[in-house]
């Protein structure tokens, strides 16, 4: 990899540990917020929906503007946005402006990963990118893992410290990014399917594409389910404590970001993304179940930390894919990406909190079953010829 290359991808990688370094800062704080404005929680729970709404509505769109306006730009106008949306969740006093910032936040994040995305398909070659995308997936995870830890140092400032810190840092990130990114140079490909002549709708139901949009959703929809509820699962079934769940959570996203660089490039060159997707799927699944069946502390460690791996191979894996059939359309594709994420984001923690009030283990047979679906549809999943 060309030493260009390399600092292109140290900033992008950055760019995305500060923003999502700055969505966990908040999330010791909002228990906080929540009885400081007295808000009930479907009010925090609409909150969270705000954010990934907007995003699932904003993707389609900001991935054709990825293609037609340039990468950096939408990358530069996607961390202001993120910046703004921090500073009014800092200030705002009235859940009216609340809202309003995650709304923001979630368009943030609209504008933001399609143009990465396709910025890092732009500067690597298709023997690197598998690594490349799995660096970005890890920075991703890293970012939520320290962003909680520092939002508890920062708490000790004033509530709303975090909030303004992750200003800043949008801030930092901005400033970082007009000085040194540069816009790519596009890989030019033959015009080789008839796909590319369809409307944006259509496309979506190609057979090279629709397969691994479709396995995004359930990916995300099981991964986002059981996230979501963890917590609340292990409180009601095993009475873990806070510290406890902390230590799960944290040790199960270093395990899964130490998973995507250290073997996320060796798993794609020996099994391709096809095949590794389905084999994580199918860890996925069993373990997902698993955690139905373990009952001691250690046996519960053990299935959360590797479910972890299972999902968070399976996002670059799906990602990679898609960045090589993409020829032309990264920015579309990107767009795709964040917009199946989204609806998985959306009615995986509604659908399992829906089941949770019935019996705590249901959101996780029901997420075992989507993890199914999405193994029958690797089964008949094949690699296109143009591909």
């Amino acid at each position: 990899m060309a030493k260009n290359t390399k600092f292109s991808l140290a900033i992008l990688l950055s760019n995305l540990f500060i923003v999502f370094v700055g969505i966990g800062l908040v999330i010791p704080v909002m228990p906080t917020i929540m009885n400081e404005m007295d808000l009930n929680g479907s009010i925090m729970g609409y909150m969270v929906a705000t954010f990934a709404i907007a995003q699932l509505i904003v993707s389609p769109i900001a991935g054709k503007w990825t293609d037609r306006y340039g990468r950096k730009i939408m990358i530069i106008i996607g961390l202001i946005i993120f910046s703004l949306s921090e500073l009014l969740f800092g200030l705002g006093t009235a859940v009216e402006v609340l809202f309003i910032s995650r709304i923001l936040g979630g368009i943030s994040g609209a504008f933001i990963m399609p143009a990465v995305t396709a910025f890092i398909a732009d500067i690597t070659s298709e023997q690197q990118r598998s690594k490349a995308l799995g660096y970005m997936s890890a920075a991703i995870n890293t970012g939520f893992i320290f962003g909680p830890g520092i939002g508890g140092f920062l708490v000790g400032f004033g509530t709303r410290a975090p909030f303004f810190a992750a200003a800043i840092l949008g801030g930092v990130a901005v400033v970082i990014s007009l000085v040194f990114l540069k816009e790519p140079e596009r890989h030019i490909y033959e015009e080789t399917n008839t796909i590319k002549n369809k409307t944006s709708f259509k496309r979506i139901f190609a057979p090279i594409y629709i397969f691994a949009f479709l396995l995004l959703f359930f990916s995300s929809f099981s991964l986002a389910s059981f996230e979501s509820l963890f917590s609340l699962f292990v409180d009601h079934k095993f009475q873990f404590t806070p510290t406890d769940i902390a230590i799960f959570v944290t040790g199960g996203g270093l395990v899964g970001a130490i998973a995507q660089v250290v073997l996320f490039d060796w798993l794609t060159k020996n099994f391709g993304e096809i095949k590794l997707t389905l084999y994580c799927f199918i860890i996925s699944a069993l373990l997902v179940f698993a955690m139905t069946v373990v009952n001691s502390y250690l046996s519960v460690m053990i299935t959360s930390c590797i479910v972890f791996i299972g999902f968070d191979l399976i996002r670059p894996a799906l990602t990679t894919y898609l960045s090589k059939v993409a020829d032309n359309e990264q920015g579309f594709i990107g767009g795709m990406n964040s917009m199946f994420t989204s609806m998985g984001n959306i009615f995986g923690p509604v659908i399992g909190g829906l089941l949770f009030d019935f019996n705590f283990n249901f959101p996780y047979y029901f997420a075992t079953i989507v993890l199914v679906f999405g193994i029958i549809i690797s089964l008949f999943w094949r690699q296109p010829r143009s591909a």
